[in-house]
């Protein structure tokens, strides 16, 4: 196990480029499991989660040949319905093959993914909207059993705008029989880049981006060769932290059309960004001003970005409030915060933070991915030595994090413990 070691007070200064995204990634490569034949994907990021979905699809029968930022998956000899706890326990995204697994296989046999340290995030949605397509659902010794002899077109609505949910029903009725239509799907641009490579393997989606998509089921799919898009949120991350540290960094290789909410906060706290092509100029010479945040499904304030933006606000001029809407308990960060000096009081789903002039480093241990994330930008402007203790969290969604930013001027280092 390791820990990162930052020396903070050091303002950011350089460009840094964007890794493809993990949320974007993952069920991009669940998709190969629609096809058989070689599907290739690029700028792939080389992330623990990354890891665990490649052993998950060798397991169900794929081939899976890695090289650098490419990845190729065959999965002609899918033969495996089953995906066990040992391997699905690692990431609940896992849970995305379940939709592939029965409009190929006809059945599947899918661990629950269990808890997760953020909140609950139940797979009702999926189960909901695979019954309606005709499937038959048991819930049995903490797997989820699915049957059926072809997937039928359904109309779906689903309760909450759930990510995975949408990605899952999405890829169970491209080879249903009939249309599907799902209102109240996920807009978040992941999604939209799952349907572009779906459409490209001949996948019939129209929607993806609004509230209600319509897709045709086909007879099959051919292999693909697609890129990643870049992660949005490794990109505001950098963005807050230029901000933060009042530096001067460019963040290169992103997509400023996805960072709507993130780019409009931080000008509102003081920042100036200079948007070129796929490029963001961050810089701040100003005061950091207070400014109250409500985390909102896309296209508002994303919630992965919500912990880093707290630490923006803990060193702003005034109080801000952050509400919490996605997830219940998505605070944890602010415990150890609190321990390097922050003033912040939570109540409910709203965190009220008090600006103060410094943070003093310290000792602080990771909760999760984003927290994690949280506590290394938090390092950065804080006075003194900070060890961020439990880093294989940002190992999952953050590529080689202290390598960019000590490219970028701080002071920091992967130590083992």
């Amino acid at each position: 196990m390791d820990k990162i070691v930052i020396q903070g007070g050091h303002p950011l200064k350089g460009e840094v480029n964007i890794s493809g995204a993990k949320n974007a990634a993952l069920p991009i490569l669940v998709s190969a499991l629609l096809t058989g034949g070689w599907n290739t994907y690029t700028n792939v990021p080389d992330l623990q989660d990354i890891e665990s979905i490649k052993l998950l699809l060798a397991h169900l029968g794929a081939r899976v040949e890695s090289d650098g930022h490419t990845v190729r998956i065959d999965a002609g000899g899918l033969c495996e319905p089953e995906a066990p706890y040992d391997l699905v326990r690692k990431m609940r995204a896992s849970v995305l093959v379940l939709g592939p697994l029965v409009a190929r296989l006809k059945k599947a046999r899918v661990s629950l993914p269990g808890g997760c340290a953020i909140g609950a995030r139940p797979i009702n949605l999926h189960l909901k909207g695979l019954s309606l397509m005709g499937a038959d659902i048991d819930i049995r010794h903490g797997y989820v059993e699915a049957e059926a002899p072809r997937l039928k077109g359904a109309e779906i609505y689903l309760d909450v705008a759930s990510v995975t949910g949408t990605e899952n029903l999405m890829m169970a009725a491209v080879l249903a029989e009939g249309e599907t239509v799902l209102r109240n799907a996920a807009r978040e641009p992941e999604v939209v880049a799952l349907a572009d490579v779906l459409s490209r393997m001949g996948a019939d989606i129209h929607g993806a981006g609004s509230s209600v998509m319509r897709i045709r089921g086909v007879p099959s799919l051919k292999p693909v060769s697609a890129p990643i898009v870049p992660d949005r949120i490794e990109a505001g991350t950098f963005m807050v932290a230029a901000a933060l540290t009042g530096g001067d960094v460019t963040v290169c290789g992103c997509v400023p059309g996805h960072l709507g909410a993130v780019i409009d906060k931080l000008r509102l706290s003081g920042a100036e960004l200079a948007i070129r092509g796929s490029t963001i100029r961050v810089t701040r010479s100003a005061p950091i001003q207070s400014v109250d945040i409500k985390t909102l499904p896309y296209p508002g304030f994303p919630t992965d970005m919500q912990a880093q933006f707290m630490v923006l606000m803990a060193v702003a001029g005034g109080l801000s409030i952050i509400s919490e809407t996605i997830f219940e308990n998505r605070f944890i960060h602010v415990s150890e915060l609190r321990r390097m000096g922050a003033d912040i009081t939570v109540s409910g789903n709203a965190a009220m933070v008090k600006g103060t002039p410094f943070l003093s480093g310290a000792p602080v241990m990771a909760s999760d991915l984003r927290a994690s994330a949280c506590l290394v930008l938090a390092g950065l402007i804080a006075r003194g030595k900070t060890e961020v203790n439990r880093v294989y969290h940002l190992d999952r969604g953050y590529e080689a994090m202290e390598e960019k930013f000590a490219r970028l001027g701080a002071v920091i280092e992967r130590r083992p413990v």
